[in-house]
């Protein structure tokens, strides 16, 4: 069997008021439209097609930017006159040429949609079958209503506006998903009418073409609704965001981590934990995360693309990307780790301090108020308040090395390029530009200078 699945993407979306395609607002760090596209990738032997429209070239731009860019094909609609004018769009692209082949049809506003739900759906689909997916809700409104006869078996779809006051008490609704035997598509689509009341022409009618033509039509009812429903305005967005949250929190709790309000995390990405790990309110992890063992998340922090070692503790208000956090090592309140910072074991960055493309030592520590940026700290280092690494000269970047056990004291300025060999000591309140050997005090201050009689100044 050869599978070819096409995403219908062209709706503009009126009703969510931005000029940013549907499909591309995101749920859980990623486009709706990349949901789908992932649920379709890990069904056997498929071939992708996205049918876009209104803002395509946006579309395609922003998939091809993606580091996993998918191999897909594209088809345009241009106008949109309807679902099934929409899936012909891609019938030059579709293999229509085998008995065994099928088309899935998907949406790219229907981002919940599981890979194992639609495994069951083709399951029952071949060349003399057309499965659907179907919702029972107790607010059918504005969906289209599965018509089934006296034995049960299913007749048509009846659009909500095309729908009878009888037909609208109907409680099974179309989710719009459906699997299509291929040679029997084309010819479908070929008798499709646009005599309703949007003048358009409707996939759903080709379910009433195969009950004509005696064609099996299986329905798989589906228990979560969220899984088909679409979103067309920002406060389905919010609840289908909201949704997918509780679900990967979910799951964080049967893994035994202690989420302490399941509503106040999100998880825009991958995020791998340990054994009893504590994760408080306000907290977003984006891309790729892990959190080893006895590891503890603050209140109202962010953390992305980043592995945080056993043991350590990011406290409330920090904020780190692109970082690898060594084992027992503690950070914030209030800390900025950048990318490219590298904290070895037991360290200590405090409030209010800043690292950049900065790698630091096992026991060193930078308590508060602190900026390192390009520098290589050896273990045992202090960092006293106020200290910064100056490591920009205006056109290039310059790095700063500090050796084991180096006292750096407050409000410091090191210029780099700059070596501070083993056991220097930085008197506080010098600017260094000269390396400083094993061992040295560096003193590099102004003189002094004390007026006698001075006057302060008064208001006027």
């Amino acid at each position: 069997m050869k599978l070819d699945v096409v995403i219908l993407a062209a709706g503009k979306g009126s009703r969510m008021n931005s000029s940013l395609p549907k499909v591309l607002h995101r749920i859980g760090g990623l486009s709706m439209l990349e949901h789908v596209i992932a649920a379709a990738q890990k069904l056997d032997s498929s071939r992708l097609h996205i049918v876009v429209g209104y803002g395509g070239d946006e579309i395609k731009q922003y998939l091809a930017a993606s580091e996993d860019a998918p191999n897909l094909n594209w088809a345009s609609q241009e106008p949109q006159l309807g679902t099934g004018h929409a899936v012909q769009q891609a019938l030059p692209g579709l293999d229509l040429g085998s008995e065994d082949n099928l088309v899935l049809v998907l949406y790219g506003d229907v981002p919940l949609i599981k890979t194992s739900t639609l495994q069951k759906l083709l399951l029952q689909t071949n060349a003399d079958t057309l499965s659907l997916l179907t919702v029972k809700t107790e607010n059918p409104s504005g969906m289209g209503r599965i018509i089934r006869d006296g034995a049960d078996a299913i007749t048509a779809i009846v659009e909500e506006r095309d729908a009878s006051t009888e037909q609208k008490q109907i409680k099974e609704i179309n989710s719009g998903i459906m699997a299509i035997p291929a040679l029997k598509l084309a010819r479908w689509l070929s008798e499709l009418k646009n005599n309703n009341a949007q003048a358009e022409y409707h996939l759903t009618d080709i379910v009433a073409l195969a009950a004509k033509e005696k064609c099996e039509i299986n329905a798989q009812l589906i228990e979560d609704e969220f899984e088909t429903q679409g979103v067309n305005d920002k406060s389905q967005l919010a609840s289908l965001e909201r949704h997918y949250q509780m679900g990967k929190v979910e799951t964080l709790l049967q893994a035994g981590v202690a989420v302490r309000d399941p509503a106040r995390v999100d998880i825009r990405g991958v995020l791998e934990t340990g054994k009893d790990v504590e994760i408080d309110v306000n907290v977003i992890f984006d891309g790729e995360v892990t959190l080893a063992d006895n590891v503890a998340i603050g209140a109202n922090t962010s953390i992305k693309d980043a592995a945080i070692g056993e043991g350590s503790k990011i406290l409330p208000g920090t904020i780190i990307e692109g970082a690898v956090i060594g084992k027992n090592t503690t950070i914030g309140p209030y800390a900025r780790i950048r990318p490219g910072t590298i904290l070895k074991d037991n360290v200590k960055i405090g409030n209010f301090v800043e690292t950049k493309n900065a790698i630091i030592g096992k026991g060193s520590k930078a308590s508060h108020l602190a900026y390192i940026g390009d520098a290589e700290l050896g273990e045992n280092v202090n960092i006293g308040a106020g200290v910064i690494v100056c490591n920009y000269d205006g056109v290039n970047k310059h790095r700063t090395r500090v050796g084991n056990n180096v006292f750096v004291g407050s409000n410091s300025v090191l210029v780099a390029p700059i070596e501070l060999a083993d056991n220097a000591f930085i008197a506080a309140g010098s600017t260094i530009n000269v390396d400083v050997p094993v061992g040295d005090l560096a003193v590099a201050r102004s003189k002094q200078r004390n007026v006698s009689g001075w006057k302060r100044p008064g208001k006027k």
